[in-house]
């Protein structure tokens, strides 16, 4: 979509951005309460649940979906409230790494378990949202000081490079502006490298798949999230991957020495297959269900509709967002923000409305699981069209559609000056 905005529009907008911005959102590396660079200090609240998305435990996803749901509402032009960005900012240690969930009053230590996939996705939610240089600084050095000799990444420093994670963070690298072909290890290795060595060679079975790591004995096998996670880590593209320009079929193309591309196509070519038949992916049975026959695997299906439409394959995408309308309002209602936000941004990469996604408002629903959004832009049409390019953000670090929505705010004497608007509204 592209976006059309005067010079005077666009400087009026910052001159309100600069006076009523708060110093909560000022650059910032620290969770203390007076985090460098800071005019003010960082608010504190007592509850460390205050501003989160959710009301479920969130030790093992608390900073993973509060990263999504910024995400999706940013794609949707709504502005989450200072309360819910500071509930993120609080979450970073003083070593630019985030846990998947820490009690923030308390600092963090040997024992605060730091992972690298809630680190890459509040990356990429503090880039594309606030434009906290420091705070994504330090979260990119802390992610380049734990990558591994392969060039790859696994969930926690130091253990074994898998799928999903180096691709997450090749997204958090993306949406921070960095070149990719920098990102090398000591050892003169890539995260392309990594991925792919974990890519199953065409005219086997399951070709052109993705391996989440190699099994036991060292071979790969097909994993459809790791394959979905791969064709965005491939193609050097963030969670909130738009549509791109529709391209031939997807095929599988066989031999070795294939370049990224040729991988990532390949990819897609096996998602695309996976779903021509029911229209979603499967996933096991969870232990002691009643029935041993597979279920639909709703996350996973979203995500496989992002990457065939970031990759330009929208139409292989068509029958699982069709079957996501119809089906995933119960799931969505159940696991949360997280799966409010991934079918978000399933509508956005494929030009499906999310205001109207099989009847169901996913925008109001992910909403409603946080405080009080602090302005929502109107008309709020879900975007299409291509995916705004890593690092396109203005002098103030803020993109210019964040730009417009904060001067709507400011405009209509709320926004950020408000730091505590809204209640949780009980949402999982």
């Amino acid at each position: 979509m592209t976006v059309r905005r005067s010079a005077a529009a666009l400087a009026t907008t910052a001159v309100l951005l600069a006076s009523a911005a708060p110093a909560a959102l000022a650059d910032s590396s620290s969770p203390s309460p007076s985090p460098s660079g800071s005019s003010a200090p960082l608010s504190v609240p007592a509850d460390p649940h205050a501003g989160l998305y959710g009301t479920s435990d969130p030790t093992y996803d608390g900073v993973w979906r509060q990263s999504l749901a910024f995400l999706a509402q940013k794609i949707e032009y709504v502005t989450p409230s200072v309360e819910a960005v500071n509930w993120l900012k609080l979450q970073q240690c003083d070593s630019g790494a985030f846990a998947a969930y820490r009690d923030f009053r308390k600092p963090c230590d040997a024992k605060t378990m730091t992972d690298t996939n809630s680190t890459a996705a509040a990356v990429q939610a503090l880039a594309e949202l606030t434009g906290e240089k420091t705070a994504v600084a330090n979260g990119i050095d802390w992610l380049a000081s734990v990558q591994n000799d392969d060039g790859g990444w696994g969930y926690t420093p130091g253990s074994p490079s898998d799928a999903n994670s180096t691709a997450v963070v090749v997204g958090a690298f993306a949406r921070a502006g960095k070149k990719l072909t920098d990102v090398t290890s000591s050892a003169g290795h890539t995260p392309y490298d990594v991925l792919r060595g974990l890519a199953l060679p065409c005219g086997g079975e399951d070709g052109g798949a993705f391996a989440y790591q190699p099994d036991k004995k060292g071979a790969p096998a097909a994993n459809a999230d790791a394959t979905a996670a791969a064709v965005l880590g491939t193609m050097g593209k963030g969670l909130a991957a738009g549509s791109y320009n529709p391209g031939k079929a997807p095929v599988c193309t066989p031999g070795t020495g294939l370049t990224t591309e040729q991988v990532a196509q390949n990819g897609a070519h096996w998602l695309a297959a996976a779903l021509a038949g029911s229209g979603h992916l499967d996933q096991a049975p969870m232990p002691g269900a009643e029935s041993t026959d597979p279920q639909p695997d709703f996350g996973n299906t979203a995500d496989a509709v992002v990457a065939l439409a970031a990759s330009g394959h929208q139409d292989k995408a068509a029958s699982a967002i069709t079957w996501l309308e119809k089906n995933s309002a119960a799931w969505a209602k159940q696991s949360g923000p997280a799966a409010y936000a991934q079918l978000i941004l399933a509508a956005h990469a494929t030009g499906t409305d999310a205001r109207d996604f099989g009847g169901a408002d996913l925008v109001a629903q992910l909403n409603a699981t946080g405080p009080a959004p602090a302005a929502t832009a109107v008309p709020s049409p879900t975007p299409t069209g291509a995916q705004p390019a890593a690092g396109s953000t203005g002098s103030s670090g803020f993109s210019v559609w964040w730009l417009i929505a904060v001067g709507l705010a400011v405009g209509a004497g709320i926004g950020f000056l408000i730091s505590n608007r809204g209640k949780d509204k009980g949402g999982r």
